[in-house]
């Protein structure tokens, strides 16, 4: 049932994507960052869904072309087109002599569709619509997870859709946390006090689902998050209260277990999980030293790659790192387009706060532009510890933030040319009324 389900919603929505090819780039959002079909039990498990609303909105894309935005040249476009013209590189000059293109075509898809983001999406109401869907189909496991720790008192890891990029607990948690920002933004433009309520719930699921995935990398991002919030806060006292209380109410509430297992964060170098990474680190840092600045390409988690380049050869490990991963697979030169991607990303956000400072219109873009911020260091921060380079959310993010600032900018031009109007118009009245009188010669005193 799910599967004939799933299958007419897809298929049933392509008219609508050739009608507006905004509904297509949210589709393709839902499908590939919640993955629904993997929910499914038959045919749709396997069904390339993506990969037709894919076509579809980029036929649609044409249809409309008149109607388009312009694709603005700013940092994150660039770093975005640099980025997806560097990994096409080193996969050319492999390290091992053989490529895993396959892994190139995915990276290539995603951020493709995440151009598209620049041209179909202008406007508040289309931002908006785009967070609903990316937080949306990020948090549905968020509340399924959060509820499930409260029934089982986290006795259990929580885990995300199989055969996705968040399956894995610790890439669950990190997506978990970078949603939670964004969920608050959402919570604070909500017209109705039920829906209000209903986000704050979520969060609060997504938060206990995040600590009920037992990972150590979400733990040390909750950290600097809330160190964020309450850096930026108005009400220190009180944000500090709220993030120094939650992690005495973590560890009474979660079990023996989860205690342990966080406490080994100060006995890393005891730990064969935190050992063999550390042994990749290193691994993808000699082997970027040797390749300058390309890499070693897709394919170079194998024995012979770790023999020549880490210090201890049989730990074959992925990188798990989202730096040293690009740095290792595509060199200095890919790591620093990537770097740029998110420090554009933080950068406009900053810039969005800026400008909107003292604007009562603009507080709606202040807000986002400061959930922005922090989802943006959850990546950094959990990033640093787990393989998610081509995980599509935070790519978004960035793109949303680029949008946003483009939008503020053109808010605040036509308040500039309101303005302008205005007081172009007063003036000559103005300047009559101040003028001397003129008597005309001749005329009677």
């Amino acid at each position: 049932m799910r599967d004939i389900v799933l299958t007419l919603i897809i298929f049933g929505s392509i008219p609508f994507i050739f009608k507006r090819p905004l509904i297509g780039l949210l589709m393709w959002v839902w499908i590939s960052i919640m993955n629904p079909h993997r929910l499914a039990y038959g045919f749709a498990f396997s069904m390339p869904f993506a990969q037709v609303i894919a076509i579809c909105t980029l036929l649609s894309l044409l249809i409309h072309a008149r109607k388009l935005h312009a694709v603005p040249f700013n940092a994150a476009t660039f770093a975005l087109f640099g980025f997806s013209l560097w990994i096409c590189i080193s996969p050319l000059f492999p390290v091992t002599g053989v490529e895993r293109y396959e892994l190139l075509m995915q990276a290539l898809k995603m951020l493709l569709m995440v151009l598209v983001t620049f041209l179909v999406v202008g406007t508040r109401d289309d931002i908006e619509k785009l967070i609903w869907v990316l937080v949306g189909s990020v948090a549905f496991y968020g509340v399924k997870g959060g509820v499930f720790v409260i029934m089982t008192a986290g006795s259990y890891r929580v885990w995300g859709p199989a055969g996705s990029f968040i399956e894995e607990n610790n890439a669950l948690a990190i997506a978990l946390l970078c949603a939670i920002p964004l969920l608050n933004y959402l919570r604070s433009q909500a017209g109705r006090i039920w829906l209000r309520y209903a986000l704050l719930v979520s969060m609060v699921l997504c938060f206990l689902s995040a600590l009920g995935s037992y990972s150590r990398g979400a733990l040390i991002a909750m950290f600097a998050m809330g160190t964020y919030f309450w850096m930026k806060s108005r009400h220190k006292l009180l944000v500090g209260v709220i993030v120094l209380a939650s992690l005495p109410l973590a560890f009474t509430f979660m079990p023996d277990r989860w205690v342990e297992r966080m406490s080994t964060i100060q006995t890393y170098d005891e730990d064969r999980s935190a050992q063999g990474r550390i042994n990749a680190w290193w691994n993808a840092w000699n082997l970027a030293r040797d390749r300058f600045p390309i890499g070693g390409g897709f394919n170079i988690y194998k024995s012979e790659v770790f023999a020549r380049y880490s210090p201890i050869p049989e730990y074959v490990h992925a990188a798990h790192s989202i730096y040293f991963q690009v740095l290792g697979e595509h060199g200095f030169g890919g790591l620093a387009l990537y770097l740029l991607i998110f420090g554009s990303g933080w950068w406009y956000g900053g810039r969005v706060i800026r400008r909107s400072r003292g604007r009562p219109d603009l507080a709606w873009a202040a807000e986002l532009g400061a959930m922005i911020q922090v989802s943006l260091i959850a990546f950094g921060v959990g990033g640093a510890f787990l393989s998610l380079t081509y995980y599509d959310f935070p790519y978004y993010v960035v793109a949303i933030a680029a949008v946003l600032a483009t939008v503020v900018e053109k808010n605040l031009a036509r308040s500039a040319l309101r303005a302008d109007s205005v007081g172009s118009t007063t003036l000559p009245a103005q300047a009559v009324a101040h003028q001397p009188e003129v008597r005309l010669s001749g005329s009677g005193r």
